[in-house]
């Protein structure tokens, strides 16, 4: 082991001690997008759209390029404070000016894939956060928490929005456990597989999105439509998440990795 933590990380990555996986899913046309419901009026976000520049063809004979336009929390994303009213007011609170320390950062990864299995619309108490803890230690501050839904493997739009006329079912958050985790453990936020950080039915709950509201509201991030957390352990795994450094962005696209140790 040498003197520099830093070239021992990419000493382990390149002997296959440190793996990467990417918990980030493909940006192409026809990735499900978040849309809030139609009846309240609220504003549309843009599908991915990607063109094509040239392709080492007589629009460009030796370079290949493509332009794209999509909603800043399309696919794979990243949430920062100021995206909901309750952050606004803020400082570092946008995407430029976030903390770098953020990016970077452990990770603790609640399993409740066979609760949302059997109940679509299953809620995580502070009860079923504090049984966890109970089993693998109590969640550190600074941590991002990820709530392993299996979710993503719903690989159809249909089933992964998992809209009827009632509106979408998918998993999410009681409004007691984001407080628990912003008040008491201090996480940098939460992930999850679906389509946004809350549930599908969180425009009924009180307060209305109380992920958002309330994670926001105490100067906390999100991340959404991540993939893979069926392959990290309950504790170790280090996240690097950082969105584009887009001017008083509200999110972006991210790739987000996951470093896990290997024996």
């Amino acid at each position: 082991m040498s003197s520099n933590p830093l070239l021992d990380l990419v000493s382990g990555i390149s002997n296959g001690n440190i793996k990467i996986i990417d918990l980030t899913a493909t940006l192409e046309p026809g990735i499900p997008t978040l849309q809030l419901p139609e009846e309240m009026g609220w504003g549309k976000s843009w599908p991915f759209h990607i063109e094509e520049i040239s392709r080492y063809d007589d629009r460009g004979p030796a370079w290949y390029w493509n332009n794209f336009k999509c909603g800043e929390h399309t696919g794979t994303h990243f949430d920062a404070p100021i995206h909901w009213v309750t952050g606004k007011d803020h400082s570092h609170h946008a995407t430029d000016t976030v903390a770098l320390e953020t990016f970077v950062a452990p990770a603790c990864v609640i399993d409740a894939s066979a609760e949302s299995a059997a109940n679509p619309d299953f809620l995580m108490s502070v009860d079923f956060i504090k049984q966890w803890e109970a089993k693998h230690g109590d969640i550190e501050a600074g941590s991002w928490v990820l709530f392993h839904s299996n979710w993503s493997k719903k690989v159809a739009t249909d089933e992964y929005l998992n809209v009827d006329d009632s509106g979408s079912h998918t998993p999410g958050w009681e409004p007691e456990a984001i407080t628990y985790l912003t008040e008491v453990r201090d996480v940098i936020g939460v992930g999850v597989e679906t389509v946004g950080t809350d549930s599908g039915q969180a425009a009924a709950q009180e307060p209305m999105f109380p992920c958002h509201n309330l994670m926001h509201g105490a100067n906390k991030c999100g991340l959404a439509g991540l993939q893979n957390l069926d392959q990290l352990p309950p504790k170790g795994a280090v996240i690097i998440a950082p969105p584009l450094k887009i001017k008083d962005g509200s999110g972006s696209p991210a790739r987000v990795l996951a470093l896990i140790t290997q024996d």
